[in-house]
């Protein structure tokens, strides 16, 4: 899914961070499948946009199946999080403040 289709389901607006309105899993799941592409773009030295595009495609896919031969859930299929990380900041703040 790109951006604008990632926002539409989960009823996101334009603005907000996808990265914080993802659970723990949703997370680990995106920062595993991040570190291994840059990995093999090292590894394999792969330069350019489009190359390194395809790339970070071929590892999702990889990540995507290994989920699904796991029977793991699909991060699309993932509860949302009640709360952004931005929430839980705010209101961390505003209790360290009472203190």
């Amino acid at each position: 899914m790109n951006v604008q289709d990632i926002h539409a389901r989960k009823g996101q607006k334009k603005s907000d961070k996808i990265l914080d309105h993802m659970g723990s899993t949703e997370l680990a799941a995106n920062l595993f499948r991040a570190t291994q592409a840059e990995e093999k773009l090292k590894r394999d030295n792969i330069s350019g946009k489009q190359r390194a595009n395809q790339a970070h495609f071929e590892v999702g896919q990889k990540v995507r199946q290994t989920i699904q031969e796991l029977g793991g859930t699909m991060p699309e299929n993932l509860p949302i999080p009640e709360q952004s990380v931005k929430k839980i900041e705010s209101a961390k703040k505003k209790l360290e403040k009472k203190k």
